[in-house]
This record gives C-alpha cells, structure tokens and sequence, in this order.
C-alpha cells in the first residue's frame, strides 16, 4: 500500500468542520474533539493507491478527513469495481473494527486523499473517559445504517431513470441562487456510475441521452450541466 506521511496544514488532524461532518449534531465537546485527535493516526493516500483491502483486519476506526475514495471489490482480473464513492469529510469504515473482522470492502483513493484511522482500543479506552462520546458514535452508526438503507430501497424500489435523476440530484452544485441550475462533476468512469446504479454503462448512456433530449441536462466532457433542477428532483422521485 502507498502512502505517504507528511506535515502539510491538511494532515494535522482533524478539526472542529471534521467532527462537525462526521458525527453531525448535537456537536462533540472541545474535549471529545481533542482526545480523538490526540490518538488519529494520519497519512496521505495518493490518487489510485489502496486505502485499505478487504483482506486487511480492521483494528481502527476509518475516515477520510479530505479527498476522494472509493468503495467497492478488487475481482480477480484485478478490475476495481466502485459500489459507493465517499468524499471527505465521511467514515470510510466505523464498523469492523468493533466486529474484530476484516474490512467488507476494499478502498481506493480516487484524488489524493487525507486517512485518519482511530485505533479501537484508544477509542474504547476515550469512551470509558468520556461516556457521552460512545452515545456519539452509536448515533453515527446507526446514521450510517439508515442512509445504507435508504440506497438499498432505492435500487429495489426505483426504475433506472430514478435512480440516475437521484445520483446526479445527490452531487450537483447549484449555480444560481433560486435553486433551478447546477452543474455535476464527474469524477469516476462511466462504468463504476453504472455499477453503482445497477446497469449496464449502455443503459447510462441511454438515460443522459434521455434527459438530454428532454432539456434537463446538457454533458460537455466531465461536465454535466443541469439545466431544470426541479424538473431532475421530479424525476429523481419517481414523478
């Protein structure tokens, strides 16, 4: 695994915005904050390289402080296939080291990205110090399994349109202040954003065709511009 360690502003740790989008509200302490800090073990992750292996047993707790990762599996042609990409500030993996397991899935940085990992037993040893930290981060796990949740019914219960309308409603950036422009950045190739979706890369293909020629969206390149916002919202919700 490549990594890189370094003293740059962005890898001394996690700060104040970093608890803040990790754990939500109501917002840790100032001393919750700072006696996680002082056991998050940092390192810089460049673009491409392994964040973890699924292989690898899990005896910290993961996030990416900032960048990109992806989640998904190795196969055995050596292909990375994404099943969910995670941009920082988010836990990469805060579940398996309590199970004492493996890691589910593999990760890989997609940009350089900054990887915190809090040790488990430093956790468990900061939770018995401050009790109200445990009842943090089972409010962010249970986050964590709700939002899972929501994505599984998704893919079950939405027809394809839907569900692209819905990833592209997830990751655009508005324009204009009345909410009805944005552009969406597209970061990964074609063929992760469809296994992502449950389709083929042709039926995506299908679907930006679709919603272009109905004056929702326009694509330039890595570009995709949202032209009618509501109109995408609709469709994302099966209207």
């Amino acid at each position: 695994m490549s990594v890189r360690d370094d003293d740059r502003p962005e890898t001394r740790g996690p700060d104040a915005r970093t608890w803040q989008g990790l754990f939500g509200t109501p917002a840790l302490s100032t001393a919750e904050q700072l006696a996680l800090s002082s056991v998050a073990r940092m390192r810089t992750v460049p673009a491409g390289a392994a964040v973890f292996d699924r292989r690898d047993s899990a005896n910290a707790l993961v996030l990416v402080q900032s960048g990109d990762v992806a989640l998904g599996y190795r196969g055995a042609d050596g292909v990375f296939h994404i099943e969910r990409p995670v941009r920082g500030p988010a836990w990469l993996d805060q579940s398996s080291a309590w199970l004492h397991e493996n890691h589910a899935l593999d990760a890989r940085a997609t940009t350089e990205a900054v990887i915190v990992e809090l040790p488990r037993d430093a956790v468990q040893a900061l939770i018995e110090r401050y009790p109200a930290l445990g009842r943090h981060l089972v409010a962010s796990l249970a986050r964590e399994v709700q939002t899972l949740q929501m994505n599984t019914h998704e893919l079950m219960h939405k027809d394809a349109p839907a569900r692209f309308a819905a990833w592209l409603v997830q990751r655009i950036e508005l324009t204009d202040a009345a909410g009805l422009r944005g552009v969406v950045r597209l970061t990964e190739r074609k063929r992760d954003i469809a296994s992502q979706l449950a389709i083929t890369p042709e039926t995506l293909s299908r679907l930006m065709r679709s919603l272009t020629r109905q004056g929702v969206i326009s694509v330039a390149g890595y570009n995709v511009q949202v032209l009618d916002a509501p109109a995408l919202r609709q469709i994302a919700t099966g209207g």
